[in-house]
């Protein structure tokens, strides 16, 4: 039986949190040299996780000791390159064997193994880099995000679109008062993937149709590890509909479908730019939801209280069918996906590389700003830069990944829960809503732990 969430308060207090971060985006504590060579070990190497690896064993003075997957294909694969390096099906087999000896560790599983294979290279001292989403709930993503802080290493969560200029100068906008004080912003993306009809599933190009849970089980292919793949969560049998990836991201059990995925790039924006935290209160509308399956379409409207001299501002979110009123009345560009700010002296609307201040001729003398946020030389390369002592990273996990994957679980949270919740960090709770606690955290399958 779950403990309550509250009883857990001493995980990450909203005083704790902010003081440990401080530690957690200075100057690493266990530093590199700039003439060290960097040994990193990867779990997860196929798919996304192929990408991270070739994108920072290509980066220079990295050595790949160690390349973990539950598919012996993308690890066999993997080792034509990387000759040296120990190969593994298991992480925590990973860290028995190697993890004293590995300066930093790639975190590319599925969503829902993301906190079990990035806790035990906390715990021992590692810099981290995880792909997004930071953990598969609230509960996990809490905890990770505190072992980061204790840790004192440099972390990054994999939100690639971050380290992009264009999102910098949007910031600056935002922040330097070009379209005023910002009382709402509005966030849509096009994809429609998950729960809905097999005609809308067709419409959208959604990459399967499926309404329920298989009743028939299929024989894991031989290269999988069936098992391991599951890891925390809870056993069924092997089914294509699950694998391969990103299959696996419209069951509640897995993952948390787009809000989760998508909104770690597109909430990304106005978090920074806005200074976001954690919300008020989060309502979500769409269909009825369903127990097993993550909506294709839904809409989520988050109050983020004063932030300094900022003032309130609400923000909305809308997957799939659901859109802005300003885009459907065809007051805006009909960009597919986009980022609107909504100020007291105008507009800005975003995607990941352009923006406009809006309407434009109202900024058509309309003088920028001097940059004054520091281009990336890339967000694999931050980290590994940070991770000798230079600079920091734009998405760590304690002072911010953290607090922004909480913000878009919570938006499921309150989905799921079919009403508006109000949301306590300090006590990790819904106030007045047990029946959100399932949904913010989880015991795991036996044999599983984040210790």
């Amino acid at each position: 039986m779950n403990q309550p969430l509250h009883f857990n308060r001493r995980h990450l207090l909203a005083g704790s949190i902010a003081g440990a971060a401080a530690v957690a985006t200075s100057r690493p504590l266990l530093a590199l040299s700039a003439n060290d060579r960097m040994k990193v070990a990867f779990v997860g190497v196929g798919g996304r996780g192929g990408a991270n690896l070739s994108a920072i064993s290509s980066s220079g003075a990295v050595d790949v000791v160690g390349l973990c997957d539950v598919d012996s294909r993308f690890v066999d694969h993997a080792a034509t390159r990387f000759t040296t390096a120990r190969k593994f099906t298991d992480f925590r087999k990973m860290y028995d064997a190697i993890g004293n000896d590995i300066d930093a560790v790639v975190v590319s599983t599925t969503e829902h193994t993301h906190a079990y294979a990035t806790m035990p290279a906390l715990q021992l001292g590692k810099h981290v880099y995880c792909e997004k989403p930071l953990a598969y709930n609230v509960y996990e993503t809490r905890r990770i995000a505190e072992a980061a802080a204790k840790a004192g290493v440099v972390t990054q969560m994999g939100t690639q679109i971050h380290a992009s200029g264009n999102y910098r100068r949007v910031v600056e906008l935002i922040q330097s008062g070009a379209i005023g004080d910002v009382s709402e912003a509005h966030v849509w993306v096009s994809r429609a993937w998950g729960y809905q009809s097999k005609a809308d599933a067709e419409k959208h190009r959604d990459r399967l149709f499926v309404d329920s849970r298989p009743r028939d089980a299929m024989k894991p292919p031989a290269h999988l590890d069936w098992d391991l793949w599951l890891g925390p969560a809870p056993k069924r049998p092997f089914h294509e509909v699950y694998f391969p990836g990103p299959n696996w991201y419209r069951w509640w059990d897995f993952g948390n479908g787009t809000m989760s995925d998508l909104g770690s790039h597109w909430n990304d924006l106005p978090f920074w730019a806005l200074k976001l935290d954690a919300p008020q209160t989060v309502e979500s509308f769409g269909l009825p939801p369903h127990p097993e399956i993550a909506p294709a379409s839904m809409t989520t409207v988050y109050q983020y209280g004063s932030r300094g001299k900022l003032p309130p501002v609400t923000l909305s979110w809308y997957q799939g069918t659901h859109k802005p009123e300003l885009w459907t009345q065809k007051a805006i560009p009909q960009w597919g996906s986009g980022v609107l700010f909504v100020g007291s002296k105008g507009m800005l609307l975003s995607d990941y590389g352009k923006h406009v201040l809006l309407p434009e001729s109202d900024f058509a003398e309309f003088k920028r700003p001097e940059p004054f946020i520091a281009d990336s030389p890339g967000h694999h390369q931050e980290w590994l830069q940070a991770c000798r002592g230079e600079g920091e990273t734009g998405s760590p996990f304690a002072s911010y990944a953290g607090p922004l994957t909480e913000a878009n679980h919570l938006g499921n949270v309150a989905y799921r829960v079919g009403k508006k919740i109000t949301w306590n960090r300090e006590t990790m709770e819904c106030v007045g809503c047990p029946e959100a606690e399932p949904f913010l955290r989880r015991e795991p399958r036996a044999g599983w732990s984040l210790g």
